[in-house]
């Protein structure tokens, strides 16, 4: 992870309006929205490339329908003048995007991974990302998990589910660290 940091991209996904809705209640780690805003703040001090994953899901019944009330981007992290908005439609963001192309493009290497939720679209995509050869950093506190039920009833807390997904996550995956070292590390006036 030598890579100069204007090649690090972050990355901001699935972070919309629709992960606001009920269905998504019970949410662990309630600042992960306070943590990316300061690695976006960061980045965009730097003039470092930020890239934002949006979901277009085609269900009709999903809070992230391509044309549900919900589907903007929350305006707590839109995207600025010139940064890049990837569409996706599968819970992973390299399947069926140009994510891996735009990275490559970059030059880069590595990406610095925030967004909803831990378990199911950031999960598949640091897997993919793993997967294509990327280093992916996971700074834990700009992400958040939601409660799991199973189909026999069992019921995990989002909390459990946070700490295990990112357990499993850590060191095989991805490097799962928080936004201020992130923001230490991929700093300009680092020794």
């Amino acid at each position: 992870m030598d890579t100069p940091s204007s090649c690090i991209p972050l990355i901001v996904l699935d972070v919309q309006d629709a992960i606001d809705q009920p269905v998504w209640d019970g949410k662990n780690n309630p600042g992960y929205v306070s943590a990316i805003q300061s690695l976006l703040v960061h980045w965009r001090h730097n003039d470092w490339p930020v890239l934002h994953i949006k979901h277009d899901e085609p269900t009709p019944t999903s809070t992230y329908h391509t044309r549900g009330p919900w589907n903007a981007i929350k305006e707590d992290v839109a995207p600025e003048d010139g940064e890049t908005v990837i569409i996706k439609q599968q819970n992973c963001a390299f399947i069926g995007t140009n994510l891996d192309a735009v990275l490559r493009s970059m030059g880069a290497s590595c990406f610095v991974l925030s967004g909803v939720v831990i378990h199911n679209s950031m999960d598949a995509t640091i897997r993919a990302g793993k997967a294509f050869g990327y280093d992916i950093v996971l700074p834990a506190d700009a992400t958040t998990a939601v409660p799991v039920t199973a189909k026999n009833g069992k019921r995990w807390d989002a909390a459990t589910v946070y700490e295990l997904t990112l357990a499993i996550l850590d060191d095989e995956y991805a490097d799962v660290t928080t936004s201020d070292e992130v923001i230490a590390r991929y700093s300009k006036d680092r020794p």
